[in-house]
């Protein structure tokens, strides 16, 4: 089965850190946001804007290459 990344999850400011219950929230740190994914042992990590990220960060594509099929991240690194 192939499928694609989901579009990530921007930032956005707040007034108040305050959080309502229920909800969860992660400081934003400045680096690259990227997108990883394994789908049948392939891995793609890419931008948010979509630009190929793995050439650059061969030590996280080995690692993700560790992940079970079917996973997708969505982080800062």
């Amino acid at each position: 089965m192939t499928w694609t990344l989901p579009e990530p999850m921007l930032t956005s400011p707040v007034p108040d850190p305050g959080l309502r219950p229920g909800w969860a929230a992660e400081p934003k740190w400045d680096g690259f946001r990227a997108l990883v994914s394994v789908d049948a042992g392939q891995v793609v990590l890419r931008s948010r804007r979509g630009t190929e990220m793995a050439p650059a960060f061969p030590e996280v594509v080995a690692g993700a290459a560790q992940l079970p099929d079917a996973t997708a991240l969505d982080g800062v690194m």
